[in-house]
């Protein structure tokens, strides 16, 4: 997950040069990642993975094109939104099933 590491990765995707939020995720968890960045006004490409031979892979990759973006750093400073207007906790981010009201420390 993009929260584990605060490595910061710039690669082209769709032809455009961007930050990688994540990589191989599967299409439901890159649908999500990209309506919630949308939300927040970024601009987000996503393509299907290819590997070394050239073939394409079940896994997606995502980033947005603000090349100083990083999702730890805007996660913790509470900087994205959801779309009921509460800030994006790393639970909400991760997609764990977790209770909303358990403080940070607990998770």
């Amino acid at each position: 997950m993009a929260l584990s590491k605060g490595k910061h990765i710039v690669a082209e995707i769709e032809g455009v040069r961007s930050t990688v939020i994540e990589t191989g995720l599967n299409e439901n968890r890159c649908l999500f990642l990209k309506e919630l960045l949308q939300k927040n006004g970024y601009e987000v490409k996503m393509e299907q993975e290819k590997s070394k031979d050239g073939i394409q892979l079940e896994t997606w990759i995502i980033g947005v094109t603000d090349l100083v973006f990083n999702p730890m750093i805007r996660v913790y400073e509470q900087k994205i939104l959801r779309p009921d207007g509460r800030p994006v906790t790393p639970a909400f981010w991760n997609q764990w099933a977790v209770d909303p009201d358990l403080p940070y420390w607990m998770v």
